[in-house]
């Protein structure tokens, strides 16, 4: 009885982070270049049942496997692609295909999708205050005037190019460490930017967005079931509890 307190009060503790996870992803459906976070569980332990006589204990039968306490394994990010749209502002970029745009921070460099940027009181392109975007020749960009071109990624003023937006990419997404804000860290070495589907450069598109990959449906129905999972999983600690409590006040005086 009491492994089924285990069993039961680390469902619940699962459940209740996903419904966390599941929460942080309704809450950035609208925040651009988001990727969505699906978290998966797992057994802690898992025990085989043996019955065996009750005087002799020789030749003993396999009869099931029972499984443990549940946890949290990792959380899984999903890189797809979210929808591009077209916006009017001329700070804002998206990209069509694999890659990241650079951000320095007082962390260090940094990765994100997000392509919402605006500029600081000095005319620097940043990220949500979070850090400056970073130009191919990894210093900040400028912006002296808001007659320029980017089409392509490349900040154009006069005719003269004076900037192209920094665009990486990594081998092994496994490896990116999910930050807040939607920004990414890791220590592998960065890749030039590459399409996934034709083979040629990642495109950089000018006036748009990348909106977040994030599907309500799919995150209200996965919300309903891990709700109704965890209320299950809390009537029946309930049960529990007064089993336990009939057994110590009313069995225990016989």
């Amino acid at each position: 009885m009491y492994q089924g307190f285990y069993n039961l009060v680390s469902g619940m503790l699962t459940q209740n982070r996903d419904l966390n996870t599941i929460s942080n992803n309704m809450v950035n459906i609208q925040t651009s270049g988001y990727k969505s976070d699906t978290m998966l569980a797992r057994t802690f332990d898992e025990e085989m049942l043996i019955r065996t006589g009750t005087v002799s204990k020789g030749n003993p039968t396999e009869l099931a496997t029972s499984s443990k306490i549940v946890s949290a394994q990792r959380t899984y990010v999903d890189y797809t692609q979210g929808t591009l749209r077209e916006t009017d502002s001329i700070y804002d970029f998206a990209l069509n295909g694999n890659g990241f745009f650079c951000i320095r921070t007082p962390e260090g460099e940094r990765y994100t999708r997000n392509g919402s940027f605006s500029v600081d009181e000095n005319g620097y392109l940043i990220l949500n205050e979070l850090g400056q975007v970073l130009s191919e020749d990894n210093q900040p960009i400028q912006i002296t005037s808001e007659e320029f071109n980017a089409d392509g990624g490349d900040f154009r003023l006069d005719g003269e190019t004076f900037a192209t937006l920094k665009v990486v990419d990594f081998a092994d997404y496994d490896q990116l460490h999910k930050e807040d804000n939607g920004l990414f860290s890791t220590n592998q070495a960065q890749i030039q930017a590459m399409d996934e589907i034709g083979g040629g450069e990642t495109g950089i598109l000018w006036k748009a967005v990348e909106k977040s990959n994030v599907n309500m449906v799919d995150e209200m129905t996965a919300m309903m079931s891990s709700q109704r999972a965890l209320q299950s999983a809390a009537q029946v600690l309930k049960m529990y509890d007064q089993l336990l409590s009939k057994a110590s006040t009313d069995i225990g005086r016989l």
